[in-house]
């Protein structure tokens, strides 16, 4: 009886012991770093520094692939395939997770059970812009947006993405509903497209980074109207926050984070999340997170996971609201 009632805690230990020493010997090769995009977006810009970053605080190399395809499926879909050892990981932009499972039903893989959170690099802040041109001075502090706009009486011609709704897209639908404002969807292949139109006044309105906005805002060719997240921009200081302009309800953030495989040892997660963040908690690497309009996070990665599934919920509940459909 005795002997039968140490067989198991003996087991327990062995595996505890087992799992520890992986993880210490962890990592003893190259880890790939999946990006799912093509060369030179923001994503892959953030994976190559979160690679340079980690390759110097974990004494290995960090190998960065570009794996783009149908909008991210082909990246994720390769790491949630692969072995969760530690060895494969991914960066993706948030709404590559947590908005096309409410559009597209028929995803090779779940994003909430399918893979595990490792860290919160960065995020990019959407801001609401207009034209320079556009005779409305919404810019200070804590005005009232959304009454401002209704007074005008415009009927609104707001740009987004061809294909599958973006949290950009999105973000504009809950923000005329939130506002009250009727607003003409115009269909574009991207904001590169899209910014002669703004800029010439045949466009009102448009939910975009802010660092793809900032060269036109220092310009004077695009004007700040808040910004969608819970602070004001450290850049941006003189522009509202969302709530301070009127509407609380809305925020846009685009973040992007590190993934592995679902199963993948604690431990293991947890080593490279104190790694990540000693890295962008570098002076000159947070300098360069802000240069290209990217904010650092970091974090813990319960608190990523969190943050993870607090969106998930958060962009069904819009998706549904909006009566958005992937056609």
């Amino acid at each position: 009886m005795r002997a039968r009632s140490v067989a198991p805690a003996i087991g327990v230990l062995l595996v505890f012991f087992t799992a520890l020493a992986f993880a210490q010997a962890y990592p003893n090769r190259a880890i790939r770093l999946i990006v799912d995009t093509s060369p030179g977006g923001l994503t892959d810009i953030l994976g190559r520094m979160a690679a340079e970053g980690l390759t110097q605080q974990l004494g290995r190399q960090i190998v960065v692939k570009n794996k783009a395809g149908a909008a991210g499926n082909v990246a994720i879909e390769f790491v949630v395939k692969s072995p969760a050892d530690g060895y494969t990981l991914v960066i993706a932009a948030g709404g590559n997770l947590v908005v096309k499972p409410f559009l597209e039903h028929s995803l090779p893989f779940d994003p909430l059970n399918d893979l595990v959170p490792v860290f919160n690099v960065a995020e990019a802040p959407h801001i609401l812009v207009v034209p320079g041109t556009l005779p409305v001075a919404i810019c200070g502090s804590s005005s009232s947006m959304p009454r401002r706009a209704r007074a005008r009486s415009i009927t609104a011609r707001r740009p987004s993405a061809v294909g599958s709704p973006r949290p950009p897209h999105l973000a504009a639908d809950q923000f005329a509903r939130l506002a009250g404002l009727q607003m003409v969807h115009v269909p574009y292949k991207g904001v590169g497209p899209a910014l002669p139109d703004l800029i010439a006044g045949r466009l009102q309105v448009m939910s975009m980074s802010f660092g793809s906005a900032r060269p036109y805002l220092k310009t004077g060719t695009l004007k700040p109207l808040a910004a969608g997240s819970k602070q004001r921009l450290a850049t941006l200081p003189d522009v509202p926050t969302s709530a301070e302009a009127g509407l609380p309800g809305w925020q846009m953030s685009a973040w992007f984070g590190i993934f592995a495989p679902k199963d993948t040892s604690p431990e293991i997660v947890r080593l490279l999340n104190g790694k990540l963040q000693a890295a962008i908690d570098d002076p000159k690497t947070r300098q360069r997170l802000l240069e290209i309009g990217a904010e650092p996070v970091g974090g813990p990665e319960q608190s990523f996971a969190e943050r993870y599934r607090a969106d998930y919920r958060y962009w069904g509940q819009v998706i549904k609201e909006s009566g958005i459909k992937l056609e």
